[in-house]
């Protein structure tokens, strides 16, 4: 009886070595796959932050991005209202003239004069305010054709100045402002067709033909398969200092969203003469063009062409005036109202 409990006692005593390590292995395993989770979970957190930190960046660049818009409209508006302001005036003069031409009187060299006087003063007004000098030209043009068809001697002085102004305003350049804003839709239309820089556009070369009657072993052509292989999945390019970095999609969004605006401003300066504010959003988008979209691709070398050229329009220069011909007529009526009196 004594024997039999002592042989019971190693088995018991290692059962329970067996429980406590089955035990502590299942704290362990526990352990580990907590300290494992706690770990994905800070990760999983560092990650949401950075995120939303990169989403509130994007976030001011845009309300940065609308304010400039706003401010752009509003000086928009502000040069629109001078501009109708300025219309509204050149409106009530035409009806000042209307009227003064029907008070004339029915002699017909006043009324021609009149006439004349007014055809010079609308020809002035396109000059001063909306520098239409062909609209002035032709203004012009029609005056001496009516003096022409009178044919009297009385009216030869008037008929020379009006000659060399006609010859003055031929000299003076020509902007054709509905072709230059055309111009410019054409490249606010074509931004979100232009490549960015660094964007892969890799072209598999055609597989290169064995020659007829070739012995290759299984190795050789293993080998070279293997290795048009790995050269499809590395590309090796030499960059320089002035390779735009890469762009995520959000900030590509904006990158074209930036050249449009720039764009439009321009188009607005455009519209209202200020060279100075055409000529920088312009610049600015030659160098957003350089810099940020692929410089080798067609659309991008034809949009540098385009604003290179579209740069060198000028806005302001020295608008000849039809001052000459407005003092003939006028020094001609004040002379006939003289002798009359």
């Amino acid at each position: 009886m004594a024997e039999t409990e002592t042989t019971g006692t190693p088995h018991t005593s290692r059962t329970a070595l067996l429980a406590v390590l089955a035990v502590v292995l299942a704290a362990g395993l526990a352990a580990l796959s907590w300290l494992d989770a706690r770990h994905r979970i800070a990760t999983t957190q560092e990650e949401l932050a950075r995120r939303l930190r990169e989403i509130e960046s994007d976030a001011r660049e845009a309300r940065l991005v609308s304010r400039q818009a706003q401010e752009a409209l509003r000086e928009s508006q502000g040069r629109l209202a001078s501009l109708e302001a300025r219309l509204a005036e050149s409106q009530s003069q035409q009806l000042a003239l209307e009227a003064l031409y029907q008070d004339l009187s029915r002699n017909r060299d006043e009324w021609q004069l009149a006439e004349i006087e007014q055809v010079l003063a609308i020809a002035s007004q396109q000059l001063q305010l909306a520098r239409n000098v062909r609209a002035a030209l032709l203004a012009l043009q029609l005056a001496e054709s009516r003096l022409s068809r009178a044919d009297r001697p009385q009216f030869a002085p008037i008929r020379r100045a009006l000659a060399r102004d006609i010859e003055r305003l031929k000299a003076a350049p020509v902007v054709d402002f509905a072709a230059v804003t055309a111009r410019i839709d054409n490249l606010i239309a074509a931004v979100d067709s232009l490549p960015l820089a660094f964007e892969e556009r890799t072209e598999r070369q055609p597989p290169a033909k064995e020659p007829a009657g070739a012995d290759r072993g299984f190795v050789a052509r293993l080998g070279e398969e293997v290795w048009k292989e790995l050269s499809q999945l590395v590309v090796v390019r030499r960059m320089g200092h002035s390779e735009a970095p890469l762009l995520p999609p959000s900030q590509a969004y904006f990158v074209r969203e930036n050249l449009r605006l720039r764009l439009l401003n321009a188009r607005a300066s455009l519209l209202a003469r200020d060279e100075a504010g055409y000529r920088e959003d312009l610049r600015a988008s030659l160098a957003w063009v350089q810099r940020y979209f692929d410089g080798r691709s067609k659309q991008a070398a034809d949009a540098v062409a385009q604003l290179k050229s579209l740069t060198g329009v000028s806005l302001t220069f020295e608008m000849p005036t039809i001052s000459e011909s407005l003092d003939a007529v006028r020094g001609y009526k004040s002379r006939r109202e003289r002798n009359s009196g």
